[in-house]
């Protein structure tokens, strides 16, 4: 299951029908559509980092985002460009992986070569190198009321998180885990056993291949 398909698995009934109304794009969803009417922007549709050359100012009802913005060059610049598709009174919701959680204090990213930054809510200085406060990232957009910031750890075995000191998997290791998880229940036990093996041995284990959430999600409101 992808990353926005488990997000979705979590949210209130209620979600979708509150935020997620109108015309609505979900940028970088690949086939992973947030919603069966959402307008799908990826690679093939253009650079997300400047999305207004490809999309029109204030066009849409909603703007949805899943593990998306990690990859932008300028998180801030991108996050702005969005929210300019976005009408007066429209909801974006935004996911993004929490740095711990998922990079388990190890930079450049282990688990995907591609992450730009990292995200964190905390006020006290970041491990990370590349860190981007969420909250302030927020701040900074004009007419922006925050509705919601939420850690979503669902499934996450915080016994089973790495340190400095534990050390990346081989490739093949990654890929059996993930063969695994494709058999349901069986599939899902195993692979929890390979993650508690793994760890014991001083390895680092990416608990997203299977059902656990490490991400933070935001809801705000573009104000009138």
């Amino acid at each position: 299951m992808r990353e926005s398909s488990k997000t979705n698995a979590i949210r209130p009934a209620w979600f979708a029908e509150a935020y997620l109304q109108g015309r609505l794009i979900d940028i970088g969803a690949g086939d992973d559509l947030v919603c069966p009417w959402a307008e799908g922007f990826d690679l093939a549709d253009g650079d997300a980092n400047v999305i207004t050359r490809f999309r029109s100012c204030a066009a849409y009802d909603a703007v949805h985002s899943s593990h998306c913005l990690e990859h932008m060059h300028d998180p801030a610049a991108a996050l702005r460009e969005w929210w300019a598709l976005l009408k007066p009174g429209g909801h974006m919701v935004i996911v993004v992986p929490e740095e711990t959680l998922y990079e388990q204090y190890h930079w450049p990213s282990v688990f995907n070569g591609d992450h730009k930054w990292t995200f964190c809510r905390t006020s006290e200085k970041s491990w990370s190198p590349r860190s981007v406060n969420i909250d302030d990232l927020f701040s900074g957009l004009p007419g922006c009321q925050v509705v919601s910031v939420v850690v979503q750890d669902n499934g996450y075995d915080h016994a089973l998180l790495g340190s400095r000191n534990h050390r990346p998997l081989a490739g093949f290791v990654t890929g059996l885990m993930i063969c695994v998880r494709g058999f349901p229940v069986i599939g899902r036990e195993v692979q929890r056993q390979l993650f508690v093996l793994l760890h014991s041995l001083g390895y680092l284990v990416d608990q997203t291949l299977g059902d656990a959430l490490a991400q933070i999600q935001v809801v705000a409101r573009k104000q009138h």
